[in-house]
C-alpha cells in the first residue's frame, strides 16, 4: 500500500492528524455505536477520530439554534479545518473527499448540526460546507454514514482495496 507522504516519513515515524466530530444530539445506540466503532477501530494510531456530542438545546427553533451553536464553537479549535455537514452544502465523490482530507496536514473539525440547523457564525466559521445528500438523514444515520466516508476516504489515500471491494 502507498501511504500519502505527508502522514509518514517512513514506515516508522508518523504524522499524527486528527479528526474530531461534534455532534448535537443524544449518544449513539449500542447497535450504531458498535457500526461507527468497527469503522473507527480499522485507522491507523497516527489517524485518531474522536466524537464529541453536544445535548439538544431547550426552547424554539431559534434559540435552540444560538444555544447549541455557541456549544458547537467553543469546541473548535482555531487551527483547525473545519467541515460543516448540512444539506445545502457541495456534494462530492468520495475520491474527491478523499483529496480534500487527506491531502495534506491538517487537523479536521467535522460539524453535524441539530434538527434546526446551525447559526451563520458557524456557517462563516466553517471552511467547506458538505452536504451528503439532498435528502435529509436521522443523526444516527448520519454518524454511521460519516463513519464510512471517513474510513472509505482514507483506504483510498493509501490506494488499500475496500473501496472497490
Amino acid at each position: 500500500m502507498r501511504v500519502p507522504t505527508y502522514l509518514c516519513y517512513s514506515m516508522v515515524y508518523c504524522t499524527h492528524m486528527t479528526i474530531k466530530i461534534i455532534t448535537v444530539g443524544n449518544k449513539s445506540s449500542q447497535t450504531h455505536q458498535a457500526i461507527i466503532d468497527d469503522y473507527m477501530k480499522r485507522f491507523p494510531r497516527y489517524v485518531t477520530v474522536s466524537w464529541t456530542c453536544i445535548k439538544h438545546a431547550r426552547g424554539d427553533p431559534s434559540s435552540s439554534i444560538s444555544q447549541e451553536s455557541e456549544n458547537i464553537l467553543k469546541k473548535c479549535d482555531s487551527k483547525d479545518t473545519v467541515i460543516l455537514l448540512d444539506e445545502t452544502g457541495t456534494q462530492l465523490t468520495s475520491l474527491l473527499l478523499s483529496k480534500k482530507l487527506f491531502s495534506g496536514p491538517q487537523d479536521i473539525t467535522i460539524i453535524i448540526g441539530g434538527a434546526y440547523g446551525v447559526s451563520e457564525a458557524i456557517k462563516t466559521r466553517a471552511d467547506f460546507i458538505w452536504s451528503l445528500s439532498k435528502l435529509v438523514f436521522p443523526h444516527q444515520l448520519v454518524r454511521i454514514m460519516l463513519a464510512e466516508q471517513l474510513y472509505r476516504s482514507y483506504a483510498i489515500s493509501i490506494d488499500h482495496p475496500y473501496h472497490h471491494s
